[in-house]
């Protein structure tokens, strides 16, 4: 028999869903306006991909455009690492460190590939081109679950020193959550504190979405 999850709604109701199911499948259940506007998902205050399933019974609200300030920080997030996988593609053997949303916006580091130089506002236009590409495209997000090792090896593989360094500051023994752009192996370098939107970046290694 197949286990059954009580997942607790906002105006009080409860739905039954069987486990594997995904906040996405709760919007879709009440109907296909929620399914597209739905962006991400709080579950029991917490927010997360909205394709995460369910671990157990949980207190969930779907987060939309309507959530002002949680929908504008999960865009401001997202655009970041567009941003991110934008410039390794156009200017390949870049590493990237970190890049948070802001109050106001977002940001990247980067570090150039060796003997590009500092980038410069004339190389803007042509990041934001890509970027426009990257969304357009708008590949599926695949999550992954893998350990602290093979996270650190992945980043020393792709030439991504700062990243590998990064990872191995996290508790040996706990899972990492990787997403990664379509359903090839992870292509990007990008880490996230917490990745939780549907639209896609590069590889987002996380611990709490």
């Amino acid at each position: 028999m197949t286990k059954m999850f009580k997942i607790a709604l906002p105006d009080g109701s409860v739905r039954e869903m069987p486990e594997g199911s995904t906040p996405a499948d709760v919007a879709a259940a009440i109907g296909p306006g929620l399914a597209k506007a739905a962006l991400a998902a709080k579950i029991d205050g917490e927010v997360r991909d909205i394709m995460r399933p369910f671990e157990g019974d949980s207190n969930l609200a779907l987060i939309t455009s309507r959530d002002e300030k949680d929908a504008l920080e999960l865009v401001r997030h997202d655009f970041a690492h567009v941003l991110a996988e934008a410039v390794q593609n156009i200017f390949p053997g870049t590493q990237i460190t970190f890049g948070p949303a802001t109050d106001d916006g977002f940001y990247y580091d980067f570090a150039p590939a060796p003997g590009r130089g500092p980038f410069t506002d004339e190389d803007l236009p042509a990041i934001e081109e890509e970027m426009r590409r990257v969304i357009a495209a708008d590949k599926p997000l695949v999550r992954e679950v893998w350990d602290r090792e093979r996270v650190r090896q992945f980043f020393i593989d792709h030439g991504e020193t700062f990243k590998a360094e990064w990872v191995m500051e996290l508790p040996e023994g706990e899972p990492i959550t990787m997403y990664k752009t379509g359903h090839g192996r992870p292509t990007g370098s990008t880490f996230a504190a917490g990745r939780t939107s549907r639209r896609p970046a590069s590889s987002i290694p996380t611990r709490s979405s």
